[in-house]
């Protein structure tokens, strides 16, 4: 089963993070080994490729998304994952591609580390995607409704003929207590998309107490009491979001606090 996330004690990282992270370090080390034959540093100039790139993806994002942010506070945090990745990518490579053209000695050694970062976050990536269009349906595991009925999401998509929007959650875990307003509001907005909150590992009268405590308003609370969803999914950190279209199939994975913004982002991308 392919991990949608890893904890790495008391860090938390998303699989596609986790691709980044290791196609930067190849292009880290391959810049460093051809520096040193060429007599020339590139690790600085890859550094800052790759904070152009964030910055542009990120500033891309909230223009694309402005009036889905609250403030100035909600746009500066990136807690939300909201990136543009195609922004970031041209920002990063234009100015690799004006590194290039300006600074001769840094040409081998940069092209190459370059090409090696992009070649494995490529590889990575789709190798990735290829698994998850495979072998990513929508689970049958056997859940219960906050009246301890039996419950599933194949049954649930069954019924209602709708793309499912599944949040797998916990009441101690704060981002999940931060998004649930923004779940509300979508679910009594959002009419042709079903929206489940999977509670992992807690008691109903647990449950009852959170969203008293909280004025929450919630259709489709379930409950997952082994955690046997996050294991079925490869979801090991909370809040991971699934987005699965009509079809019973997984086109989307946001792991961490949504909001608003990436919120829409997902069901337009489901849509």
């Amino acid at each position: 089963m392919l991990q949608q996330s890893i904890v790495i004690g008391p860090l938390s990282f998303s699989l596609h993070q986790l691709v980044l992270i290791v196609a930067f370090l190849i292009a880290l080390l391959v810049g460093a080994l051809l520096g040193r034959r060429h007599r020339v540093a590139v690790g600085d100039t890859l550094i800052t490729v790759f904070f152009i790139g964030l910055l542009a993806a990120r500033v891309v994002f909230v223009v694309r998304y402005w009036e889905a942010y609250d403030g100035i506070i909600s746009r500066l945090d990136i807690r939300d994952g909201g990136f543009d990745l195609a922004a970031g990518f041209i920002a990063g490579l234009g100015y690799a591609s004006w590194t290039l053209w300006r600074s001769a000695g840094q040409r081998r050694p940069l092209s190459g580390a370059l090409f090696a970062g992009l070649l494995t976050w490529g590889m990575l990536v789709g190798s990735t995607l290829f698994i998850e269009q495979q072998s990513r349906p929508l689970p049958p595991t056997a859940l219960l409704d906050r009246n301890g009925h039996p419950a599933s999401l194949p049954q649930l998509a069954k019924q209602t003929q709708q793309p499912l929007v599944v949040n797998l959650w916990a009441s101690w875990c704060p981002p999940c207590i931060r998004e649930m307003p923004v779940f509300e509001e979508a679910q009594n907005t959002q009419q042709d998309i079903t929206f489940v909150f999977v509670n992992q590992g807690e008691s109903a009268q647990h449950i009852e107490t959170f969203m008293n405590q909280h004025d929450l308003s919630l259709e489709n609370v379930w409950l997952d009491q082994s955690n046997a969803l996050g294991r079925a999914t490869g979801a090991h950190a909370m809040p991971t979001t699934l987005f699965y279209n009509a079809q019973g199939k997984l086109v989307n994975t946001h792991f961490g606090e949504l909001s608003r913004a990436t919120l829409q982002q997902g069901l337009k991308r489901l849509r």
